[in-house]
């Protein structure tokens, strides 16, 4: 009997290589990597999208090679736009309260 209510209480995936128990939810931790790792490479994004053009040894280079191929900034804008609206998803999923049916 107690086995039974155990493997009741226990979901499994993947063919058993992943297992939660019914109810956990996601450390709290684990839930700020989400903002931490979205905001690092939303901001990573937005500082080099136009390349590494303060580089004392290629800046020129990057610099002379944006001239020459026109990059796009209003581009690179709605491309992290795009980003920031998915990382805001994320945040608002890993915080909404688990519900398991």
């Amino acid at each position: 009997m107690s086995e039974n209510k155990e493997q009741n209480e226990i979901k499994e995936y993947a063919d058993g290589w992943i297992t939660e128990r019914k109810g956990t939810d996601v450390p709290v931790f684990l839930k700020f990597a989400f903002i931490v790792i979205a905001g690092g490479a939303i901001t990573y994004f937005l500082a080099y999208m136009n390349g590494e053009t303060g580089h004392a040894d290629r800046g020129p280079l990057v610099q002379l090679m944006n001239a020459a191929t026109q990059s796009s900034n209003g581009l690179m804008y709605a491309i992290a736009g795009l980003g920031i609206v998915y990382a805001l998803i994320l945040v608002i999923f890993a915080f909404k309260k688990f519900h398991e049916e």
